[in-house]
């Protein structure tokens, strides 16, 4: 009967402070551990152990299913959860433990020292009285790990030192797990002695970076928890311990060279991972003194070393990513007993508690990409870039004060016969990987032109989910340092240097194709500036057709330019920048769609397998197959024609439709450079020659003339084009072009203009019209007549 009236005060007294606030962290996890063990009998925890260690977690659902926590081993235990025993013969843990004062509980709990300790130090009589206190009461195992040298003095000196210390773990009230939250700060018994409260995601709560182990044991006075340490007085603050330790000396230097040191002399929840001057002699000292030298270098390498929150090394059971003072992030994990910081174990002594934070010594100095030089921003599967730039003396064209964009490819996209190249022509491929500015990610874009360190100019293209610089694609990896960006390329970056036509041309596998497009007058759309992907089918597509069998496609122009036409498409697509294994549709020049689709590194063009990708051009890109695409959806009418495929296409049915034709494809879809426009003012002919004649400077100024005169002239700068002296009926006339337009008078005196179509004003063609609207007015054309003689021309050049 005792027992159950216990048990029901036990559990009154737990529900009755602010049932409602249930979120808190630590019951949390507790419930997760009681629903795990729950084929265990009732209030049992299932809790995970650190293996060859006493450390015990209530886990969270990550530890808890991938079995480790920092990365150890960890085995599963059952326990009463807290505020439960066990009954002979029953399952579980069915009765709560005895209710009593604060003293009797810390014997309840375990914590048998700590109940020692007030005996001896006389505080026993205040704990057995009345009151509310909380207790943080070191476990048995902490009293051990405390440093010997003070243990002995607590023990030395019980009435003042040890009763002083124990008072530091008491606060006046009491305050269960959900009611310290993370941030809070308490005040101690002890010379009101502050206590730090954190309170993490994963339920573990700890004070002054001790581990609460057991908590919310329900005292009739108060509360007691189980935490794994001893706590110390924490009285000053990280600029006071920095001024103080002459192990971190030179971190106190850098800190006052960037002016970060007063920062840490202000209220705060800080952690600083603090190198010691082990760590500082570890780096070159080149690199040491550039940094200390460039002041927002240095102040970036101070504050790196700074979260913004505090992290107790006890509160961490995994990698988790934090953000620093910099800006960017660390990882902080842990490996067994170890804290590490970015994967690496560091720190040699951890947890100092200060007023405004902690402080974790570490043996490494944390350098942030913002304090880097650009060619240091390379990571391990960049070393051979990295390597052949020293070699080739590109590094030292990289100046600290410059700004650069390095355009890094993966150690595996050199092969042995590239770096046994010419070593002068490896320098020109390296060069084509150096940008002469600075260009973040976020600044790329589609269309985009960028000049190397070589001269060469690289296209930029933003697909969905890939950035691509000509043949190459990036993969993650971009980081921004103090002098430049560099980004991480699948392959070497390979600048275009011929056009379609060109490559076609060049390559004996393409021959039939070539032929073909001629017939088919489409020569000009792969010669012509622009951005096209062609699909080029090589011979062996066109293998066992007789000649009479290519007559017969060459002869319907209309059905041959449908063909060809399906394997062309506007814009420059790379087989890389496809999302992998997700099918991309593009609309073809002839109308129908194309099925693509990347597959193990593999380009599929309508499920065919593309033999080369990415041959770049300067007005596009060639991805090879050995088979004739043809659009599924067009049918054929002709028995000829349907032979004639069906002996080359075998990958899909070709429809026939007795009597179909294919559609007429005008050529309209790209625009041919030196067209010309005949205009017929007042009987004059007025010719606009669209050549290219470039002005260095300023633009070019129209004005139409009277008939029989011709005035091509250049304010502010003089065109770059060719001079030469021409007899016209038998007067020599200086002429200024590029090349040389045969013209034949139709009737009377000509009024012509030539257009200069480069670096010229963008509305010149509507002062043109505007021009001859207001001077010439539009007739009709007469009939013409029989030409009396030949006019008299001239052609004068007003130089500025």
């Amino acid at each position: 009967m005792k027992i159950l009236f216990l048990s029901t005060f036990s559990i009154f007294l737990l529900s009755a402070f602010d049932p409602a606030d249930s979120s808190a962290h630590y019951d949390k996890i507790l419930s997760h551990s009681r629903i795990r063990a729950r084929e265990q009998g009732p209030n049992v925890c299932a809790l995970q152990q650190v293996m060859g260690t006493k450390k015990k977690y209530f886990s969270t659902c990550r530890n808890w299913y991938q079995g480790t926590i920092c990365g150890k081993k960890a085995t599963t235990l059952y326990e009463c959860c807290p505020g439960y025993m066990k009954m002979d013969g029953m399952r579980g843990c069915p009765a709560v433990a005895p209710i009593d004062h604060v003293y009797g509980t810390l014997g309840i709990v375990g914590a048998t020292s700590t109940q020692r300790y007030s005996d001896m130090s006389k505080l026993r009589e205040e704990i057995e009285g009345r009151g509310s206190f909380t207790f943080f009461a070191p476990s048995n195992e902490a009293w051990e790990l405390l440093d010997q040298d003070i243990h002995s003095n607590l023990i030395d000196n019980v009435n003042i030192e040890l009763y002083n210390a124990l008072h530091n773990h008491m606060v006046n009230k009491r305050m269960l797990t959900k009611d310290l939250k993370n941030g809070l700060t308490l005040v101690s018994m002890y010379n009101d002695q502050q206590l730090f409260i954190n309170h993490y995601p994963n339920g573990v709560v700890t004070v002054n970076c001790a581990r609460i182990i057991h908590g919310n044991q329900i005292a009739t006075n108060g509360v007691v928890h189980v935490i794994d340490r001893v706590l110390t007085p924490a009285g000053n603050t990280i600029q006071e311990f920095l001024e103080a330790e002459d192990d971190v000396s030179s971190l106190r230097a850098a800190a006052i060279t960037s002016g970060v040191l007063d920062t840490l002399g202000k209220p705060g929840h800080y952690t600083l991972f603090a190198p010691t001057n082990e760590a500082f002699e570890k780096l070159p000292r080149g690199v040491l003194e550039r940094i200390m030298g460039d002041k927002v270098a240095s102040e970036a390498l101070i504050k790196y070393h700074i979260l913004n929150t505090l992290q107790c090394s006890e509160a961490i059971m995994g990698g988790a990513v934090y953000e620093t003072l910099e800006g960017s992030t660390v990882e902080v994990g842990c490996d067994g007993e170890s804290l590490t910081v970015n994967g690496v174990k560091m720190a040699n002594r951890k947890d100092i508690v200060t007023s405004n934070g902690v402080i974790h010594l570490i043996d490494h100095v944390l350098i942030p990409n913002s304090a880097k030089q650009v060619i240091e921003l390379a990571g391990d599967q960049q070393t051979t870039f990295t390597d052949l730039l020293a070699q080739l003396g590109l590094t030292s064209s990289l100046r600290p004060e410059g700004q650069y964009t390095l355009l890094a490819p993966l150690n595996g996209a050199f092969s042995d016969d590239t770096l046994r190249m010419d070593q002068r022509l490896l320098k020109l491929i390296m060069q084509n990987h150096i940008l002469k500015v600075k260009i973040g990610l976020n600044e790329l874009y589609n269309g985009q032109n960028v000049e190397t360190l070589g001269g060469k100019q690289l296209r930029i293209f933003v697909y969905r989910t890939a950035v691509c610089i000509e043949n190459s694609c990036m993969v993650r990896g971009s980081k921004e340092g103090r002098n430049g960006v560099i980004h991480i390329f699948r392959q070497i970056i390979k600048p275009a240097e011929k056009s379609l036509r060109e490559v076609l041309k060049n390559d004996k596998r393409f021959s039939v194709f070539l032929n073909l497009v001629k017939d088919a007058d489409l020569e000009d759309v792969l010669s012509q500036p622009g951005e096209w992907t062609l699909f080029v089918p090589t011979n062996e597509a066109f293998k066992g057709l007789t000649d009479e069998e290519k007559e017969i496609l060459r002869r319907d122009k209309n059905a041959l330019r449908n063909i060809l036409l399906y394997h062309l498409t506007k814009g420059i697509y790379i087989g890389n920048g496809f999302e992998p294994g997700v099918t991309n549709i593009l609309k073809t020049i002839q109308g129908s769609k194309l099925f693509l689709k990347t597959v193990n590194d593999t380009l599929l063009v309508n499920e065919l397998t593309a033999k080369e990708s990415d041959l770049m051009t300067t007005n596009g890109v060639i991805h090879v197959i050995d088979k004739l695409l043809y659009p599924v959806d067009v049918p054929v009418g002709n028995d000829q024609l349907l032979t004639i495929l069906n002996k080359m296409i075998k990958y899909i049915q070709i429809k026939f439709v007795h009597g179909s034709h294919f559609q007429e494809i005008p050529l309209t879809f790209f625009k041919k450079p030196g067209r010309k426009i005949t205009k017929v003012v007042g009987g004059a002919t007025i010719r606009k020659i669209t050549q290219g004649t470039r002005v260095i400077e300023g633009g070019p100024e129209l004005r139409v003339f009277g008939e029989g005169e011709t005035i091509t002239r250049v304010i502010h700068g003089e065109p770059v084009i060719e001079t030469y002296t021409k007899i016209i009926d038998g007067h020599p006339v200086k002429v200024t072009e590029k090349k040389v337009t045969e013209e034949r008078i139709i009737q009377g005196p000509e009024t012509k203009y030539t257009r200069i179509t480069e670096g010229g004003r963008g509305d010149m063609e509507g002062d043109l019209k505007k021009l001859l609207e207001e001077e010439a007015p539009v007739r009709r054309p007469k009939p013409p007549k029989k030409a009396q003689g030949t006019p008299r021309r001239r052609t004068r050049l007003v130089h500025p």
